[in-house]
């Protein structure tokens, strides 16, 4: 029995840190974010997600000039509008634990950063902190879904499948504080969620 072809979009966009891949469907939802330089680990994330088989799956380049809403909107938010991501529509194929840990990401506002432990009282398994940490490292819509604005309990910026560099990058140009020793600065760290959601505090 033939497959179904299923048609993808994919764009490149070329920002201040890197190239960055953009993976879009028919219904302009973001699929899929990445940078050039570690394509090979998306291709690896969209065989497991998404592959059925060697014909399933069409993947079209798109020029600049036919940028998707998700491209139009990086371009302004890498144009200093941080906040043209937040509305971008997604959709992605990971566990039901997976997702939940994604779509709790989405909730940290541009600005502000959160510790791996609150991520995983704020999703009510506050035993988890190794399981939010591994989840988060599979998020396959990198920016989109911000685990860049994770980071360690005492503010050091802890890893980012992007590169530190990149992840240092993101969140100053989202406002937050970085101080000369690689951590993020009094508040602008997890005590700045803190006074929004005092219950969680480490």
């Amino acid at each position: 029995m033939s497959l179904t072809r299923t048609p993808f979009s994919l764009e490149r966009l070329d920002t201040p840190i890197g190239q960055l891949l953009i993976v879009t469907d028919d219904d302009q939802r973001v699929r899929a974010v990445d940078w050039q330089d570690h394509e090979q680990r998306l291709q690896r994330l969209w065989r497991r997600h998404y592959d059925r088989g060697s014909d399933a799956i069409e993947l079209r380049a798109v020029p600049a000039r036919g940028r998707s809403v998700a491209g139009r909107a990086f371009e302004a938010y890498f144009e200093g509008e941080v906040q043209a991501l937040a509305r971008l529509e997604t959709a992605t194929n990971g566990t039901t634990f997976q997702r939940t840990v994604w779509e709790a990401l989405r909730e940290i506002p541009v600005g502000q950063t959160i510790s791996y432990r609150t991520l995983a009282i704020r999703i009510g398994r506050p035993e988890a902190t190794r399981a939010v940490g591994l989840a988060n490292g599979s998020n396959p819509l990198s920016i989109v879904v911000p685990c860049h604005r994770v980071i360690g309990t005492n503010g050091s910026l802890t890893g980012y499948g992007g590169g530190l560099h990149r992840k240092r990058w993101l969140l100053a140009h989202e406002g937050v504080g970085i101080s000369t020793g690689g951590t993020v600065e009094p508040g602008a760290g997890p005590e700045a969620i803190f006074t929004k959601f005092p219950l969680l505090a480490d």
